[in-house]
């Protein structure tokens, strides 16, 4: 507790910072200058990277230390993505006297980015019932292997989500272009590229669960332990690329509403359920909890793409009716 809180009281600090590159980010990316948006990021982790040494260990700093170098690489990031979307490259520049708060164009952002804020919020509350369950049943080091778990998982679907958002101007330039042939093919690109990704990880993990827990720890008693839950943790994870897939393109597509609902239906309605229910009807319930991931992604994948198949079919008819009138 002592090191989260002398790390967050200087971390909150840089949020600024983080939200503006995140935020402008967007915005370059859109106006075709990817390579820019990506070595905003990539300057900022090599920054926070070469600080950090810095500030822990030559000015014996600790936790506080690799707060202010995150900081301070995240300052760095910020003001090159500013620098350069108020600068003259730009197709579209950043000016003060154009930022004006209008509601038609502030909630419809606000209802297409609520997806990814229910996704990325829920991730705390599940985290904390996963975390409460397994003091319950277990020790700490039933929590410490779900630490493990919880970075391994970040291997499989940051790569994963990178992709999905790479795509969304493509399949949202071409939906409002009414081209449905290659909105269909963007998305089956897609769709394919995440699952054979998460295949990909999902059998790594299968074949190496003990490689994976040794990169975060040196503890042979919570390697082991850790080992012998990831396959059943991750037991689910080679259908997620589909629901990320899908969930982006709705996105896309401006149906915000099933975005929103096929995030709350994994999470809400079936993840933190199962985490309580599943150790009352289970032998073992310590395992039971860790359990409740595989099930609720395969029940979410299977929802998701019922929904989708409908959804997804009715946009492109009615494209293909303006394209045919």
């Amino acid at each position: 507790i002592g090191y989260a809180i002398s790390y967050m009281n200087v971390y909150a600090v840089g949020t600024v910072f983080v939200q503006i590159t995140l935020g402008m980010n967007a915005f370059i990316t859109a106006q075709g200058f990817t390579r820019v948006s990506m070595t905003s990021v990539l300057i900022g982790a090599v920054a926070n990277i070469a600080l950090d040494p810095l500030f822990i260990y030559a000015f014996d700093m600790g936790a506080t230390g690799a707060a202010l170098a995150t900081v301070i690489a995240q300052a760095i990031s910020c003001i090159y993505a500013l620098s350069f979307i108020c600068g003259k490259k730009a197709v579209l520049r950043l000016q003060i006297r154009h930022i004006r708060i209008a509601p038609k164009v502030v909630l419809p952002c606000i209802a297409l980015g609520s997806a990814t804020f229910i996704m990325q919020a829920s991730e705390s509350v599940i985290t904390v019932s996963f975390n409460s369950s397994l003091l319950h049943y277990g020790s700490d080091i039933a929590v410490g292997a779900m630490t493990i778990l919880y970075s391994v998982m970040q291997f499989a679907l940051l790569p994963v989500q990178g992709i999905a958002q790479g795509a969304q101007p493509i399949l949202s330039y071409n939906y409002g272009a009414k081209h449905a042939d290659r909105v269909k093919r963007t998305f089956i690109l897609l769709c394919s590229i995440c699952l054979g990704y998460t295949l990909a990880m999902w059998g790594s993990v299968m074949l190496f669960p003990a490689a994976f827990a040794g990169i975060f720890t040196d503890k042979p008693e919570l390697i082991l332990f850790t080992a012998s839950v990831m396959p059943i943790y991750f037991g689910g994870i080679f259908l997620f690329g589909i629901q990320m897939a899908c969930q982006m393109t709705f996105v896309s597509l401006g149906n915000a509403g099933s975005s929103v609902m096929v995030a709350v239906v994994r999470k809400f309605l079936l993840l933190l359920p199962l985490i309580y229910v599943l150790p009352a009807i289970m032998s073992d319930p310590l395992k039971a909890v860790y359990t409740a991931e595989p099930i609720a992604d395969i029940l979410a994948v299977l929802f998701t793409c019922v929904l989708f198949f409908f959804r997804f079919r009715r946009a492109m008819q009615g494209i293909e009716k303006n394209e045919f009138s």
